[in-house]
């Protein structure tokens, strides 16, 4: 992915697919305001008809239900469900905060054809047969006839006011997940992968600016400051033409001064500066 500020090449239309129970508005709107010439178009699919559609080409990507058949088809899960028997406000079950298996050995557990969990053995006591489809089975839950455990997205989408839940502990969790083609990973793919993960139009995976270059030092400062010091002035103890306070004294012979340029032997350096001692005369 080369990063959400990064715009991938327009397409006609990105095509999501979706199960019931899953809210991708979320997503949705963030694709449209980073992606607004990229039309995102949804697809409500049963979770049976996920993996097919995707493999069929019948959607760039979808957000479905785990365990399924990920034949061809890679997938990212993106969070786990809690899952809920469905019940008759009056029923025992209503009266407690949570529930386990053990607690539904007595009851008619429907078990629907579109089922979403990954059942190794069924709970309670089985229907004489099974619904078409999970709204069928909340009918039938409202009708006295037994009860539904399901992931508890589906349970809000089919709300009743004569039903309520429960939260079922050691029942098997459905997995929402986001699939594709996985010979399919295209742009498009990738930018709605940022998306659901959460990476900003800031993120780290886009182009990152260049290097701060360091300030370009003077001539002076490159030569280790020349002369003189950064002011322009003469460094402490130096002779404004060059060398030490001294360095007088050291022409003159025997008047030498030292590097400061202070104390008795700076006074000798400037007299020897004058020629030193003058020649007795014959």
């Amino acid at each position: 992915m080369t990063g959400s500020e990064a715009r991938p090449p327009l397409s006609p239309s990105f095509r999501l697919a979706y199960v019931p129970g899953v809210t991708p508005g979320k997503w949705v709107r963030i694709w449209n305001e980073r992606l607004p010439d990229v039309p995102l178009t949804l697809l409500q699919v049963s979770a049976g008809e996920a993996p097919g559609t995707l493999r069929d080409r019948g959607a760039d990507a979808g957000l479905v239900r785990l365990p399924m058949d990920r034949t061809a088809l890679s997938a990212i899960p993106l969070y786990t469900e809690t899952t809920v028997v469905i019940v008759p406000k009056d029923h025992l079950v209503a009266a407690v905060d949570e529930v386990t298996l053990a607690d539904l050995a007595d009851e008619i557990v429907l078990h629907p054809l579109d089922d979403t969990l990954g059942w190794e053995a069924l709970p309670g006591r089985p229907a004489f047969e099974r619904p078409a489809t999970t709204a069928d089975a909340v009918e039938l839950v409202a009708a006295g006839i037994g009860v539904l455990v399901v992931p508890q997205s589906l349970a809000r989408l089919h709300h009743r006011k004569d039903l309520t839940y429960r939260p079922v502990t050691d029942a098997p969790a459905s997995r929402v997940a986001l699939s594709w083609p996985e010979d399919e990973t295209t742009d498009l793919v990738e930018h709605f992968i940022g998306i659901v993960r959460g990476r900003t139009v800031n993120s780290t995976r886009g182009p990152q600016p260049a290097a701060a270059q360091p300030k370009q030092r003077g001539r002076s400062e490159a030569k280790g400051g020349g002369r003189g010091s950064a002011a322009g002035r003469p460094a402490a103890g130096k002779n404004p033409r060059g060398g030490s306070a001294g360095a007088g004294g050291a022409k003159g012979g025997k008047g030498t001064g030292k590097a400061t340029g202070t104390g008795k032997g700076a006074a000798k350096g400037v007299k020897g500066a004058k020629g030193g001692k003058p020649r007795r005369r014959p």
